[in-house]
């Protein structure tokens, strides 16, 4: 399974996530599936969620009034969410489902994970072995990794494409 990030979609995770650092953020992913691919076009953060430093909740109220619309949209569904998990003292912020994330999760639908922590030096963007991608911008460093339920019900890690970070 791979997971493909458009430029939208890599920028609004970044800005999600610098938006609210030291809090997780959260949000859904607009895109389609096909047999072996997400295509993640757009992300958008919840902007009522409740933010702790080791977690956040999305309200179920705010849910109700943007279903309507994601209803109208004809190419685009929610294909999966995505959250931060931030630095905390020294302890860094690791792009690893917790066992909330993990309980949290359903068949057919993708996670993406983003790491967030202070920035050290600068380190160009690149897809990496382990199949996430990471890279710093500004006073950050990210990087972001990819998860689902394969056909067991095992949570499974995707390889992130995106073409827009080497440029960056």
């Amino acid at each position: 399974m791979r997971a493909y990030l458009s430029e939208n979609a890599f920028i609004d995770l970044l800005l999600s996530s610098a938006e609210v650092y030291k809090k997780e953020c959260l949000g859904f992913l607009l895109g389609y599936r096909l047999e072996d691919r997400f295509i993640i076009e757009h992300a958008f953060s919840f902007q009522t969620a409740s933010r702790k430093q080791r977690g956040v909740v999305s309200r179920d109220t705010s849910h109700k009034k943007i279903d309507p619309i994601l209803a109208r949209l004809d190419r685009l569904q929610i294909v999966g969410d995505f959250h931060s998990h931030t630095q905390f003292g020294e302890m860094k912020g690791l792009p690893v489902p917790s066992p909330e994330d993990i309980a949290g999760m359903a068949k057919d639908r993708i996670y993406l994970i983003v790491a967030i922590n202070n920035f050290r030096k600068t380190m160009t963007w690149a897809e990496n072995r382990d199949k996430t991608i990471s890279g710093s911008v500004g006073d950050f460093f990210f990087k972001i990794s990819a998860h689902y339920l394969d056909n067991r019900l095992s949570v499974t890690k995707a390889k992130i494409h995106c073409p827009f970070p080497p440029g960056f």
